[in-house]
């Protein structure tokens, strides 16, 4: 199956190396480009790609509020994938919680680049460990301290395993990562992620890295 990508980016030259990079898998097929969130919207409605890759910071309407009109049109059938500086964009935290299935750094290397194309693609969330922690500690003050975190009445609805995904989960590892850590095959992981985000009612990787923090069950560094 071909994954159809629009890129989305108010810089033409970014536009052009995501393009040259994507257009040598023989699984990506790059269907459009624009270079605003009014426009990234539109072509999305014409063009149905299954991932859009998404700037953040953009004229006439910025990525957060695309991804949000982009997520609430069209729910999982389309995939935003949000670029950011290496500072960390002040807005990516809201572009999560628009419904960004993950992020990346613009200095991702290509061959990072296309895998994060393939994860998404597949329903999984793209968050690196490094950056989730940066992340999650620049907006530390916004989260509640452990000790004043409210208990959530669904979390004691997790089995322990599931418990131990989620705190797996909120450092950044990955399925396979989190598996060697818990000595269990990378499909029982899978189906505890699966377990977890219904009993949650989560979408998806990165709110469920989000709920851990804002409920306590980590703590920022």
């Amino acid at each position: 199956m071909t994954i159809r990508v629009l890129l989305v980016d108010d810089q033409p030259l970014l536009r052009t190396g995501f393009r040259l990079i994507l257009a040598t898998e023989p699984d990506i097929e790059v269907v459009g480009e624009a270079g605003d969130g009014v426009t990234a919207q539109s072509q999305v409605a014409a063009l149905r790609p299954d991932v859009v890759l998404m700037d953040i910071r953009m004229p006439r309407m910025d990525g957060v509020e695309a991804t949000r009109g982009i997520v609430d049109a069209h729910g999982d059938a389309i995939r935003v994938l949000v670029l950011t500086t290496y500072d960390l964009d002040e807005y990516i935290i809201e572009a999560l919680r628009a419904g960004a299935s993950g992020f990346l750094l613009k200095d991702t290397p290509a061959e990072a680049l296309v895998d994060a194309v393939r994860v998404v693609h597949q329903g999984d969330a793209v968050v690196g460990p490094s950056i989730t922690r940066r992340l999650l500690d620049r907006y530390a003050k916004h989260l509640p301290a452990s000790r004043e975190a409210p208990a959530s009445p669904v979390a004691t609805e997790l089995t322990q395993r599931e418990r131990d995904v989620l705190l797996l989960l909120a450092r950044g590892l990955s399925n396979a990562e989190i598996a060697a850590s818990l000595v269990v095959s990378e499909t029982t992981v899978k189906s505890h992620v699966s377990s977890l985000l219904g009993k949650l009612g989560l979408r998806d990787r990165v709110q469920a890295v989000i709920y851990a923090y804002q409920h306590g069950l980590v703590k920022p560094a």
